[in-house]
């Protein structure tokens, strides 16, 4: 499956996730009409990704957010209590993005060669089509309070966990070798990250995410196949 193919299957519009968001946190969003509400988090969440970038999150004010968006204080605090509150959602439902998706993928793989396969891609690909959430989602994790800290880390190694589980799979049907897989799982996860932080100096090389998603899996076949497994077409 390639990038196309994949965003017409599992990509979410910014529309669909900010509907999302506003159903998780309806009871403490003091706007009922659902359309305006939403309508107005797919703007909050796309300046809040505008600002950031340029000078973080911790430098945002909250008249930073009402000039981007064009909408007053009064307005914004209506959606959340303040920049803590605002951070702990853009932070959960970016995760959220990941293990659902990363769930679904994997279960519609039995064997563990497909099944790595197209766990590495899902995450690539996510990261290029939801670039933002992720770049923001990784780049503010040190802001987050002590208390929710814990949770993003054990995020972090959930994700980690689908990756060394597959390959634990398939070193026991021979289809992987013996090897330390958290070490293995880490070296992915931290490659799949490279794609969505330094998105510059893959531009710059004209690398597309089909090929950076096929070269890092070529590479890591190359390391943990059996050598009685022979080479097949990355689908």
């Amino acid at each position: 499956m390639d990038y196309k193919e994949f965003t017409k299957l599992y990509a979410s519009s910014s529309w669909e996730i900010a509907r999302e968001v506003f159903l998780k946190n309806r009871d403490s969003i003091r706007i009922q009409k659902e359309k305006t509400a939403v309508n107005n988090l797919e703007k909050i969440f796309n300046a809040v990704f505008s600002i950031t970038y340029k000078k973080g999150f911790q430098a945002m004010s909250m008249r930073d957010l009402s000039r981007e968006t064009g909408m007053s204080l009064g307005s914004l605090y209506a959606y959340f209590t303040g920049k803590e509150k605002l951070l702990d959602i853009i932070q959960t439902q970016g995760w959220s993005i990941i293990k659902k998706d990363l769930e679904e993928i994997s279960a519609t793989h039995e064997n563990p060669r497909e099944k790595l396969r197209a766990v590495i891609k899902a995450h690539i690909f996510l990261s290029e089509f939801f670039r933002p959430w992720f770049y923001f989602t990784f780049m503010e994790a040190r802001n987050i309070k002590p208390t929710k800290l814990e949770a993003v880390k054990s995020m972090e190694e959930y994700t980690q966990q689908i990756l060394t589980s597959i390959l634990i799979t398939g070193e026991k049907q021979a289809v992987f070798k013996p090897g330390n897989h958290e070490l293995t799982a880490s070296m992915i996860k931290a490659m799949q990250q490279e794609w969505y932080l330094k998105r510059w100096k893959y531009r710059k090389l004209n690398v597309s995410v089909d090929q950076f998603a096929d070269h890092l899996i070529a590479i890591i076949e190359t390391f943990c196949l059996v050598e009685d497994i022979p080479p097949t077409k990355i689908e």
